[in-house]
């Protein structure tokens, strides 16, 4: 078996960018054929597991990453060690999950575990930090077994994340009538009908808070208007960007701040929807039994948890959020060790708890 940190800084000498993930996509998939467990590759995703059943347990991270920043401290694609700590792009976000996972999962297999009643399966997929309309978990789940729970492999600190914002991003459309500057009497002016919408988008308030999550929060983060220096501009349009929680669905939001503005509110994307998991659902509880802090947390980053809502889930892995994206990118390698006998246990647990 490789040992996870070699098997993470293999993974991380792969500059997979996202659209570019078949090198790292063939090395998975080689590793896990010479391991003896069932393997499918769809596209530049791969899954592969033991066991059989029903009750599919699927634990999911990601093998794209973001472009290099122009200040990493190392060459982004040359993994480097320094007191304890692991520098690389894709260290902490998302390749220690995959690493820990996969490491998790074919150790038990060799050791000749197979879950009772059912399958535990790893899927490593693409094109999760593109943000675009193709998905690679989306992409993957018809050709899996109906799934019973899962587990996403994102930077919690090995905390048991069990609910997840959302995001509703809104266009705020005022109308006025164009004219001459000079003769503004004749206009109706939208830049300034927008500036009513905003003060009364300011506010609009949610009573109802997740435990988890907090309230709702709404940010204007564009606006445009007006053709010319010299006329009464028509239209006038500002976005808002909302991080939703599981209080609320999406269509009573829109539903709410559309009540309280004098303005048109169309949905540019409520593709993200916010998730949650109930505390007594078994990945909750295998989860907690797993982790070293196992008081359950919620998480302000979205992840492809989106495209697992219909199953219970938890996210859950090791690394330090904040440090995603960034120049440092960096991840303890005990810690990295560590997530690899979480997830075992999590995945003993879950199927010793029928």
């Amino acid at each position: 078996m490789p040992d996870v940190v070699d098997l993470l800084k293999t993974l991380i000498r792969f500059p997979s960018l996202t659209g570019k993930e078949t090198d790292v996509a063939d090395y998975v998939e080689r590793r896990a054929r010479s391991a003896g467990v069932d393997v499918l590759r769809h596209e530049d995703n791969v899954a592969f597991g033991v066991g059989s059943g029903r009750d599919t347990l699927l634990l999911n991270s990601h093998l794209d990453v973001v472009p290099p920043a122009a200040s990493h401290p190392y060459d982004p694609f040359t993994p480097v060690t320094k007191q304890g700590v692991l520098y690389g792009r894709g260290s902490v976000d998302a390749k220690a999950s995959g690493a820990a996972m996969t490491t998790a999962l074919l150790r038990l297999a060799a050791d000749g575990w197979v879950p009772d009643g059912g399958r535990a399966v790893v899927g490593l997929t693409t094109h999760e930090e593109g943000g675009g309309s193709k998905n690679g978990l989306q992409d993957l789940r018809p050709h899996l077994p109906p799934l019973s729970a899962a587990v996403v492999g994102e930077p919690t600190a090995l905390r048991p994340c069990v609910a997840q914002k959302g995001l509703l991003i809104l266009k705020i459309h005022t109308h006025g009538t164009a004219a001459h500057a000079a003769r503004p009497h004749l206009g109706s002016n939208a830049i300034s009908a927008a500036a009513d919408a905003l003060h009364q988008l300011a506010a609009v308030s949610f009573d109802r808070e997740d435990p988890h999550l907090g309230p709702i929060t709404k940010t204007v983060t564009t606006i445009e208007g007006g053709s010319a220096r010299n006329t009464v501009p028509a239209h006038c349009v500002f976005v808002v960007d909302l991080r939703t929680t599981p209080a609320y669905s999406h269509d009573e939001i829109v539903a709410h701040i559309q009540a309280a503005v004098d303005a048109d509110v169309t949905v540019h994307s409520d593709r993200l929807v916010p998730c949650a998991t109930p505390p007594d659902a078994r990945i909750a509880h295998a989860a907690r039994a797993a982790c070293p802090r196992p008081t359950a947390i919620g998480s302000s980053t979205t992840s492809d948890w989106v495209f697992l809502n219909d199953v219970p889930t938890v996210k859950m892995g090791p690394g330090q959020s904040p440090r995603s994206h960034t120049a440092d990118e960096r991840i303890s390698i005990a810690e990295v060790r560590c997530a690899v006998d979480v997830y075992q246990t999590l995945l003993q647990r879950y199927f010793g708890s029928h």
